[in-house]
């Protein structure tokens, strides 16, 4: 265990856990500042390992930095740093799939939106994401590191193959982009592929889509046979609802013979918004 407040570079990753640690401070320093400064803010960091992030996050003065890991070794050591003794860095043990951030929150004092910053464990980025795009107010700005195949799933245009399921949902709340990417050599142990930072800007609440649950629904079942027309592809969405997929497409002025990837974000808000 560190017995200081450095990173603990000597644990090797588990591979059960998805871990890919990154001790570079320059790159550490610009995942820490990708979504703007966290200087005075509240930040969430999800799988801090080592503390290679976490060291790079509090040297930008967060007011705090919420650091969830269920790595025990991590969390341990975490614990032992100065700012975990003074209150600035709050420290939980726990699956970050199970953690109520909402109540987190609340309990550090957070008077405004967290950011979250996270080199995320490969096996758990994707339904993290999700959680969060759906997550209420208390959820800011976002700095978050991916596979970069998935990163540009997000970040996907209409009419691409990238396009899907994560593209719709993730702009229907935010605006993302990619920052930066980097190759599998930065990590320890190096990943078998690029990894990249996505970074997503809160929409303001009149551009932000209020029904997300079911956009995701809609897009999920569109997607989910994305190489049929939406009519074939809906079919067993709509029955569900006792519609029929057809005339539901053409209520919502669609073309019933389209398949999902040409679909605009502003159609399927409008086929999500037909079901609320």
């Amino acid at each position: 265990m560190s017995d200081d407040h450095t990173p603990l570079t000597d644990a090797p990753a588990r591979k059960s856990l998805g871990q890919h640690f990154l001790f570079d401070p320059s790159i550490l320093k610009r995942a820490a500042n990708a979504a703007g400064s966290p200087k005075d803010r509240f930040v969430i960091e999800v799988g801090p390992g080592p503390g290679g992030l976490t060291r790079a996050i509090l040297n930008e003065g967060p007011a705090k930095l919420i650091a969830v890991e269920t790595d025990p070794r991590f969390s341990e050591a975490l614990l032992e740093w100065p700012e975990a003794k003074s209150g600035q860095l709050i420290v939980i043990a726990k699956d970050a799939r199970k953690v109520r951030w909402e109540k987190v929150l609340e309990e550090a004092g957070a008077t405004s939106p967290a950011m979250i910053i996270a080199n995320l464990p490969y096996n758990v980025g994707t339904p993290l994401l999700v959680d969060w795009l759906k997550a209420g107010d208390w959820r800011g700005e976002m700095a978050l590191m991916f596979q970069k195949e998935v990163a540009e799933r997000i970040c996907a245009k209409p009419d691409t193959d990238a396009y899907g399921r994560l593209a719709v949902l993730a702009q229907s709340v935010t605006r993302p982009y990619i920052s930066f990417t980097l190759p599998p050599g930065a990590f320890s142990p190096p990943p078998k592929v690029d990894s990249a930072v996505a970074v997503f800007e809160p929409l303001s609440p009149e551009k932000r889509f209020a029904h997300v649950e079911l956009l995701e629904q809609v897009a999920g079942a569109a997607f989910g046979q994305r190489r049929k027309m939406l009519r074939a592809a809906l079919k067993p969405f709509a029955k569900k609802r006792g519609m029929k997929a057809e005339e539901w497409l053409q209520a919502c002025g669609l073309d019933p013979t389209a398949r999902a990837e040409t679909l605009t974000q502003a159609e399927f808000r409008t086929l999500a918004a037909s079901l609320a």
